[in-house]
């Protein structure tokens, strides 16, 4: 680990990677897929069908959506440690009120409102890392702040279907409410101990092999939101990130539900490979940041795209024990790689200050496919009577955003001056 010059302490840089990673464990981790392993419970107390079912994941992706664009601007005008805090208290929130939701209604409500809460947070500590990250960390930095996600479902994969187990028709609700409770701590943490920039401790950014002293923190100002949205490169990638937001969201949203219903799992079962895909996801966005750091982004994104294309395809094609679970590991290897080169990409192309803000832009392709489908793959369930077709129509998407990152073209630096 690299210290500072001047005392030879642990850089503030790691500590901020640490609350970074913990904001991506409850904002997506414990609140978007903390979903997946509650929603067959959830179907049977609220008598949802798959459709309904989808219509309250597409609500939390909404939510995500309406804030993951404002959310980098915010952040950048306001500074990001105030706006992580809140979207942060207002995850947890949104997921002890859906706890106690009494129907559909209230339930696509107080998921909406979680995902307003991880839009508002989870785009802007991604967007951070660039500050506290010389380039040529910064594929690492977001790689390892993306593995939130998988210590997540590491933990959620064995624990739920032991509380639901013990605590019979109210487990699911519970569940919520202790994930709400674990997140608003966790706000609390973010408030005491992230920080905007280096320059707020008299640093550089970590990596920086520079002898100049530390620059003092930028003055802050408005945002040149042009010279985001002009940027042809800028809309190109965000037509790549759109495909894994629409084909991951299916696979997993869905991915216990299949288990149970189709293939014949037990609940403890379904959440055993949940677990198993955690684990081979835990290191996947430090390995494809890395790699994206040496071969380069275009590469990394073709190569994270033709591992999701087979996974989504077998989950469909070959539903043996066998199967969906190279299915699953596929999956885990190259879970969180995208969100973590487009990271990186972004600070690559616009520059530390720019880059949430163009994050945010970028996310709101992200958050159109997320928010289609669920709903798609739902509706094409109770019309097939299988989730395998949607499965399929996630792996085809996944090939499109492959074909996309190969034409992808170097691009001219565009940074704010």
């Amino acid at each position: 680990m690299e210290t500072t010059p001047a005392t030879h302490r642990l850089h503030y840089g790691w500590i901020v990677l640490i609350m970074g990673t913990l904001v991506v464990f409850g904002v997506l981790g414990l609140a978007r897929f903390g979903y997946t392993m509650l929603l067959p419970a959830m179907q049977t107390s609220l008598k949802l069908d798959n459709t309904q079912a989808g219509v309250l994941a597409s609500a939390n992706v909404v939510g995500y959506l309406a804030l993951s664009l404002i959310g980098g601007m915010l952040a950048a005008r306001y500074g990001p440690r105030r706006v992580i805090a809140l979207g942060v208290a207002l995850v947890g929130g949104g997921m002890a009120l859906t706890g106690l939701a009494g129907g559909f209604l209230a339930a696509a409500v107080w998921r909406l409102l979680t995902g307003v809460g991880s839009g508002a947070s989870n785009v802007p500590v991604m967007g951070l890392m660039t500050a506290w990250f010389a380039p040529r960390r910064r594929g690492l930095a977001s790689g390892i702040v993306v593995s939130g996600s998988s210590l997540a479902i590491i933990l959620i994969g064995p624990t739920v279907p032991r509380i639901l187990a013990a605590n019979g028709e109210n487990g699911w609700r519970l569940t919520w409410i202790v994930f709400g409770g674990v997140t608003l701590a966790l706000a609390v943490l973010v408030w005491l101990l992230l920080r905007d920039h280096p320059g707020d401790k008299g640093l550089g950014p970590l990596g920086d092999e520079s002898d100049e002293p530390p620059p003092p923190r930028p003055a802050r100002r408005p945002v040149d939101w042009p010279r985001v949205y002009r940027s042809g490169a800028v809309w190109h990638l965000g037509l790549v990130y759109s495909a894994f937001g629409f084909a991951y969201i299916i696979y997993i949203t869905f991915f216990t539900k299949y288990l149970i219903a189709e293939a014949g799992y037990t609940a403890a079962a379904a959440g055993s490979l949940f677990m198993t895909m955690g684990w081979f996801s835990l290191l996947c966005g430090l390995l494809w940041g890395t790699v994206s750091d040496v071969i380069g982004r275009k590469l990394a994104l073709m190569g994270v795209y033709l591992f999701h294309a087979i996974a989504f395809s077998l989950f469909a094609l070959w539903p043996t024990p066998a199967g969906l679970t190279v299915s699953a590991v596929l999956f885990g290897l190259s879970a969180w790689s995208i969100p973590a080169i487009m990271s990186a990409t972004c600070g690559d192309l616009l520059g530390s200050r720019l880059a949430p803000a163009a994050l945010g832009f970028l996310t709101l392709f992200f958050g159109i496919g997320q928010a289609l489908g669920p709903g798609v793959a739902g509706a094409i369930a109770d019309a097939a009577g299988s989730f395998a077709p949607a499965f399929l129509l996630a792996g085809g998407v996944s090939v499109l955003g492959l074909v996309g990152s190969f034409l992808l073209r170097p691009a001219v630096t565009i940074q704010e001056a």
